[in-house]
């Protein structure tokens, strides 16, 4: 029995299928008369005039402009620069980089001293939290700021900065010691 209705309910899907398929298939425009208000509608709107243009846009007058610089410098030649490579100030590329020249001079923080007189250790903290031991000649700060001196409250540096024209400048700074 369960063959039977399955038959029938597939037979009947098949003529719903055919009704609403033929349903589909009729034109509008295949009979003439069918649809004469939509004949009327297409021709009256064909009728109608064309709505205006927008007008052109006005093209803006730009003042002109008369450059009268020509004698002189050009501040793209190699005037700025020093082209037989310098013999003045410059940073050692081949010098090998200490542990405090990846951070920024001023987050650097003096935390005392070791020493007397000439063999004065100044104690560094970084922003790690790690404590090292600085003598003149080390090196700080990300402008290769080479120590001085030490002093018991405060550590006196040279960097090397530039000064915009190609060439490098000393410039002195310091890291005092804070009262805690």
């Amino acid at each position: 029995m369960a063959i039977d209705r399955s038959a029938g309910l597939r037979w009947l899907g098949a003529a719903l299928l055919v009704l609403s398929l033929g349903a589909c298939g009729r034109s509008v425009t295949s009979t003439p008369g069918e649809a004469p208000n939509l004949k009327k509608w297409v021709a009256d709107v064909r009728a109608r005039p064309a709505p205006p243009l927008d007008p052109l846009p006005v093209m803006q007058q730009f003042e002109t402009f008369e450059y009268a610089a020509q004698d002189m410098r050009d501040p793209f030649s190699d005037a700025w620069s020093n082209p037989d490579g310098g013999s003045g100030l410059r940073p050692d590329p081949n010098r090998r980089k200490e542990p405090l020249e990846q951070y920024p001079l001023d987050s650097l923080d003096m935390i005392g001293t070791i020493g007397t007189g000439p063999g004065l250790v100044a104690l560094v903290m970084a922003p790690d939290r790690v404590t090292h031991r600085i003598r003149p000649g080390a090196y700080l700060g990300q402008s290769d700021g080479r120590v001085t001196s030490v002093h018991e409250d405060k550590i006196e540096l040279v960097e090397l900065v530039p000064d915009g024209a190609g060439g490098w400048l000393e410039r002195p700074a310091s890291i005092a010691l804070e009262d805690q």
